[in-house]
């Protein structure tokens, strides 16, 4: 696999960084990290973006990053679109003449037009994309990638930072952990 793990310098070990950590563990948070990323579900296609955004500006008029954090938060985490995503789609639309821009405290607060209201009103009774791709799953395809993710780049950050004493704590923590989830599968 590739050294990186989500920009936060996961792969480090090959320039020295967390020198302590047991032989193959740096290995094994590779692999884990790239099964919880193959696992962690679709991604949404970008006229999902669109629909996401029109549809919470229907609700109340909202900055970028409220737009983010509500699908966020809507589809259980199983979708948090970039900025990269939600700006363009929000300038495009502005562009359509869907939404308008209201500057303030150094930050525009978007809202629907009588055109965009009438976009989002045609769009009603679709399905919200975070519920339409499936987000509201039972937690399997959803929360139990995102944590392991979490977990990964918890112990990433004790191998770059921690002391070797830290460094047997959190291997000892994560051998329980393992043992933990295979007893979750034996139960009946």
């Amino acid at each position: 696999m590739s050294g990186s793990f989500m920009g936060d310098g996961f792969g480090a070990r090959r320039n020295g960084a967390g020198e302590g950590w047991p032989s193959g563990m740096w290995d094994a948070m590779e692999q884990l990290r790239g099964q919880f990323e193959r696992k962690a579900g679709p991604r949404m296609a970008r006229g999902d973006v669109r629909a996401a955004v029109l549809a919470l500006l229907a609700e109340k008029p909202m900055h970028g990053y409220q737009i983010i954090h509500e699908i966020e938060e809507r589809s259980n985490g199983a979708w948090k679109p970039s900025p990269g995503s939600v700006y363009p789609t929000l300038q495009l639309l502005a562009d359509e003449g869907l939404i308008n821009a209201e500057e303030s405290n150094g930050r525009k607060t978007y809202s629907l037009t009588d055109e965009g209201r009438g976009v989002a009103h045609a769009a009603a009774d679709q399905p919200a994309p975070w519920e339409a791709q499936g987000a509201r799953d039972t937690g399997r395809a959803t929360a139990l990638p995102k944590a392991g993710i979490d977990l990964a780049q918890a112990a990433a950050q004790v191998g770059r930072s921690g002391n070797p004493e830290q460094v047997k704590q959190a291997v000892a923590i994560l051998d329980e952990a393992r043992r933990k989830l295979y007893a979750i599968l034996a139960q009946d």
